[in-house]
């Protein structure tokens, strides 16, 4: 029978089961996950050691039990789960049991091979095998991924009825592995229904120290932190951690008294780490946080707030009078809507609107797909706007953020609809202020009509911050009287309910001469009485212009700095920041559209050399996309994503010489070999790096994950490889890859070698005889054009 869980106080769970099976004897290359069957006694001396440590919660060993890393193993996933439930049971007496889920070790779409649906199905393997041996709680952690988190945060939802945390992991940048940043991570993770969220592994408790201020600030959800033991570093043949027990307990009474109400450790943490921890709670009370609560959208990457400065929401992808768009939604000319998508990005939309609402077409599936798309290239939130719930659902299960739902209206039956959706996903909502009367003709109904979508909106427990209200726009040619209903409206709705607003600002001008002279002046007014979001489309240069002194004018553009930016005349665009034409293939690759990148190279083609296109388009472009990268202006989709654009062209500009009887190996810079060493089953980083390198025209030889020595060295030898990549996540098998190293000097020594993985840096690299040190895949393409000339 499962416990109640009490998030009301402080909650101690447990520390590093890796750490404790390493010193239990576990050699590389050996699944934690196999003692649940053939080393039980070893998994339940731990759950108790940490139970007598002082722990309230024990986490079962299950962190890699999903279909992907279990593939190969004698005995199925369920009884894998089943009994690592039942021996933390057995250990934990009256404590709790968290069902521990990590992630699937895949890279999810649109840069990887794992889609949304499998990944929410590989979940929901777990949650119910787990909920059903027992469990008490669900624990999805060391996420790096939040399309992945969201995945198996629905999969824990619709699947049980246990509470359920979820937990990031975050580099020394601020971010995950895929850019997020703490609060984008709040912003999405909170309103998907969780019962906690926080940090776990990477980073010492030193290291979280920002992270955690910066969590606290907007969750408004119990905070949990797992930090590592510190950081990793070797003596001898052994891994050690460089916080003492003292020390962490010390870091954790720090936390606790910040606000963080659910402790624990991570990698390198021992019950002597937890009974410290213990004692430094000793005599403290849970702290209460003043959280600062907004209404804000989010990509994966970014979260836009509103309310700060005006916000633009993008209508470009709306096919309401836009007879090319309805052409391409019709053929399903994906790469329109992308430039699209792009164009408006660089035009200075915040978030975008997207419909694909058409009666000849299958509009669910191809929300599902825009929604897909779009965000694999464009770091900015969507607004996924339909007249039909079921499409509007589609669009918000698949989004990777938290997008806005455009649009529910007083009418019963479009909240009794769409508000359940809302809450599910965690979504925005655009509120239309009309019912079944129709639009109210003055702003004193529009106001009633608001609030009493926002009382049916709280009923659901969607929060007044989660909404924001459209006043409506009329035509200024036909309802002339009610332009300046909806200007008062929007400005007694700011002022009685203080909600955010939205105007689909455009539309006042319909079937009057000059529209762009109205728009803006309308668009002036309304922003004055209190506009929060325009929709309207960014390419007008007038209307973001009215935008950008507006901000100087209501003190939003602080010291005017965005405004001088844009209109000194010193201030020039350099050729190459995507100021260049929608043709460019250099501008194509950066901006990720693949089937546009292969078209173009096919024109080039019949003016350029392959060695010509590759030399001064697709490295260049990948260059300027890498320098992005660099400086935390694009993160891991988009590297990725336009790294996948350069191996579309790559295929146009092999098929082509080799059509021709000639050779690629001209546009190809050198041989590369990569692997994953002997005894270790992660390759997502190793992945990322070949896609990289392959698409800077280095002919890479992957051997995979768990790769024998002598296969490193054999194929080494037999392709004559200058450099050879090395890869390990696991610290038991920094051993084998230091041995591996060894070998391949004694064969191979005109090779160089790189080392890269999250439990490496410089020193580890330098004392197992690396030649290089690589932290990321953007690395590894510098030392690659170091060896083999750029």
């Amino acid at each position: 029978m499962t416990k109640a869980v009490n998030f009301d106080g402080f909650l101690l769970f447990d520390g590093g089961m890796g750490t404790m099976l390493q010193a239990a004897g576990m050699k590389a290359g050996e699944l934690s996950e196999s003692y649940n069957i053939q080393r039980p006694e070893v998994i339940e001396h731990i759950h108790r050691a940490y139970i007598d440590a002082g722990a309230d919660v024990v986490t079962t060993n299950t962190f890699g039990a999903n279909r992907y890393k279990l593939k190969d193993m004698d005995f199925s996933l369920d009884m894998v789960i089943r009994r690592g439930v039942e021996i933390a049971r057995t250990a934990a007496g009256d404590k709790l049991v968290a069902l521990d889920i990590g992630p699937l070790g895949q890279l999810m779409e649109p840069y990887g091979n794992l889609s949304f649906e499998a990944a929410y199905e590989a979940f929901r393997e777990q949650i119910t095998a787990g909920t059903y041996a027992g469990a008490d709680l669900i624990l999805i952690e060391t996420m790096s991924d939040i399309y992945e988190a969201k995945a198996a945060i629905l999969a824990a939802k619709e699947n049980s009825s246990l509470p359920v945390i979820c937990t990031m992991t975050f580099q020394a940048d601020g971010r995950t592995l895929t850019g997020t940043d703490p609060l984008t991570m709040v912003n999405i993770l909170q309103n998907l229904n969780l019962d906690a969220l926080g940090l776990n592994c990477s980073l010492g408790p030193e290291e979280m120290l920002p992270l955690i201020a910066e969590v606290l600030r907007y969750s408004r959800l119990p905070v949990i932190i797992q930090p590592n033991a510190g950081l990793p570093k070797m003596e001898g043949n052994k891994t050690v951690y460089d916080i003492s027990p003292e020390d962490f307990g010390r870091y954790g009474r720090s936390m606790a008294e910040q606000g963080v109400r659910i402790l624990g450790g991570c990698c390198g943490t021992t019950p002597e780490h937890i009974r410290a921890l213990k004692k430094a709670l000793e005599g403290l009370k849970p702290v209460d946080t003043e959280v600062k609560r907004i209404t804000a959208a989010s990509s994966a990457t970014s979260t836009v707030v509103l309310g700060e400065e005006v916000k633009i929401i993008g209508e470009r992808i709306n096919p309401t009078g836009k007879k090319r768009l309805k052409e391409a939604l019709i053929k399903g000319d994906m790469d329109y809507i992308l430039r699209e998508a792009v164009n408006q990005k660089d035009n200075g939309a915040h978030m975008l609107d997207v419909n694909v609402g058409l009666p000849q077409i299958d509009e669910k599936a191809l929300m599902v797909r825009a929604i897909k798309e779009i965000q694999g290239i464009v770091s900015l939130p969507l607004q996924i706007d339909s007249v039909r719930p079921e499409v509007v659902e589609a669009g918000a299960r698949i989004c990777s953020g938290r997008p806005i739902i455009n649009s529910i209206n007083g009418e019963e039956k479009s909240m009794a609809e769409l508000l359940p959706i809302a809450k599910k996903y965690g979504c925005l909502v655009v509120a239309l202020t009309l019912d079944e009367k129709g639009i109210p003709k003055t702003a004193e109904e529009r106001l009633q009509t608001a609030e009493r979508m926002i009382k049916k909106a709280a009923e659901y427990g969607i929060e007044k911050e989660d909404i924001i209200v459209d006043c409506l726009v009329l035509t200024a040619s036909a309802q002339q009287r009610e332009v300046q209903e909806t200007i008062k409206a929007v400005r007694l709705v700011k002022e009685n309910l203080g909600v955010k607003t939205a105007l689909g600002v455009s539309n006042v001008s319909f079937g009057l001469p000059a529209r762009g002279l109205l728009n803006r002046t309308f668009l002036a007014m309304a922003l004055a009485a209190g506009l929060d979001a325009p929709i309207l489309n960014p390419m007008e240069e007038d209307m973001i212009s009215t935008i950008k002194a507006f901000n100087v004018l209501s003190n939003a553009d602080k010291d005017s700095k965005a405004y001088i930016k844009a209109y000194s005349a010193a201030e020039q665009k350099p050729a190459d920041s995507g100021a260049m034409s929608s043709r460019d293939l250099k501008k194509v690759i950066i901006d990720g559209i693949k089937d546009e990148a292969a078209s173009l190279v096919k024109e080039l083609l019949k003016e350029s050399s392959g060695l010509e296109i590759v030399d001064n388009y697709l490295i260049p472009a990948l260059d300027i996309v890498g320098q992005r990268y660099e400086k935390g202006e694009i993160f891991l989709p988009q590297l990725i994503q336009s790294a996948e654009t350069v191996k579309r062209a790559f295929e146009i500009l092999k098929d082509n010489m080799n059509a021709g009887s000639g050779s690629d190996s001209q546009i190809e810079k050198g041989k590369i070999v990569i692997a994953t060493v002997k005894g270790d089953i992660h390759d997502i980083g190793k992945n990322i790096v070949k896609i990289l390198l392959e698409n800077y025209g280095f002919r890479v030889y992957d051997l995979g994950k768990d790769v024998p020595i002598e296969k490193v060295v054999e194929k080494t030898a037999e392709e004559d490889a200058p450099l050879v990549g090395l890869s390990a996540l696991m610290t038991t098998t920094v051993q084998n890859m230091e041995d591996t190293i060894k070998a391949l000097r004694s064969s191979c020594p005109h090779c160089r070698i790189m080392v890269g993985g999250a439990v490496l840096n410089e020193s580890y690299a330098e004392m197992i005889g690396a030649d290089f040190y690589v932290k990321d895949a953007r690395e590894s393409v510098k030392v690659a054009q170091s060896i083999f000339g750029k």
